[in-house]
């Protein structure tokens, strides 16, 4: 498969985990699947994943920031963030800030979202969601 596809941080905490374990085995299948594709993050689930890491220069964080492009936080995303507030907040089903960032990214870019919350990324309708 040769697409784009952004990534939520549970996708990056589980691809590191397959690399020590196997618990984010998962992870890594997806990855084979979508052989040929690019990855990208929003800036919000590098900043999520990179909290994790007590040196920027750590392998694992160096190894996500070389393999996955960082979108940026723009004047689009901003007002996408706010169109899938209104709604979900209209709905009664609101989610975490952090996660109403990288879905809004995720949507500024036309990119379908790989993460294991599927639950509440699944509340926005626009969003194109990948499970593994």
């Amino acid at each position: 498969m040769d697409e784009e596809i952004a990534a939520d941080t549970t996708f990056l905490i589980d691809l590191q985990r397959s690399s020590r374990n196997r618990s984010g085995v998962a992870a890594r299948q997806f990855l084979e699947r979508y052989d040929g594709s690019r990855f990208s993050l929003s800036v919000i689930a590098l900043g999520e994943f990179a909290a994790g890491f007590a040196d920027e220069r750590d392998a694992a964080l160096v190894e996500i920031r070389r393999h996955f492009a960082v979108l940026p936080l723009d004047e689009a995303v901003g007002l996408t963030y706010r169109t899938i507030f209104r709604e979900l907040r209209r709905a009664g089903t609101l989610i975490g800030a952090n996660d109403l960032w990288i879905a809004a990214t995720a949507l500024r870019h036309g990119l379908p979202l790989v993460t294991a919350n599927h639950i509440e990324f699944s509340r926005i309708r626009q969003l194109r969601v990948l499970r593994y």
